[in-house]
């Protein structure tokens, strides 16, 4: 019975990797150009950041090579501030933009970067382990129309429902 447990919640937690169909995590990441504050622009909602916003994530390195986590934002039924830590590891390679995430203990889930600005890293839109999980991030608290454009046409050509995103007040 033990085994079968363990095999099951292995199963579980690995499920919770991966990414959908067509997506591909970008390549030649520099991690380093990626660290510090992140606005969140637009999300698909859950149940974890429902009611929230002025979100932010900061992202640091951790001393064992990994990534620290810091998400933030305002509970506006609450009126009060919200704050989560977590860790971040590569999946694969360094320069691939595909991440695991954690804010409960064992479990993880998909952090994938499949679009940013290589250049000045001003946004990326990263999307979680299935159409369900999407994110617009930017340096800035808002982006331009032709940022927007481009992240709601490649999220609806992937498959994701542009419909149902909220658009964070900053």
């Amino acid at each position: 019975m033990r085994k079968k447990y363990i095999a099951l919640l292995t199963l579980f937690i690995a499920g919770c990797l991966g990414m959908p169909e067509g997506i591909t995590p970008i390549n030649n990441f520099e991690l380093e150009k990626y660290l510090g504050k992140w606005y969140e622009i637009a999300r698909l909602d859950h149940s974890f950041e429902r009611g929230l916003d002025s979100v932010s994530a900061q992202y640091s390195m951790r001393d064992d090579g990994g990534l620290k986590v810091i998400n933030r934002g305002f509970n506006t039924e609450d009126n009060e501030w919200s704050e989560s830590e977590g860790k971040a590891y590569f999946v694969n390679d360094e320069d691939e933009g595909y991440l695991k995430v954690s804010f409960f203990g064992p479990f993880y889930g998909s952090y994938v970067i499949f679009e940013l600005d290589k250049e000045n890293y001003q946004h990326a839109f990263v999307s979680g382990n299935t159409t369900s999980y999407l994110w617009l991030l930017s340096r800035t608290p808002t982006v331009d129309e032709e940022v927007m454009d481009k992240f709601l046409n490649r999220s609806r050509e992937l498959g994701f429902n542009t419909e149902e995103l909220i658009f964070v007040n900053q």
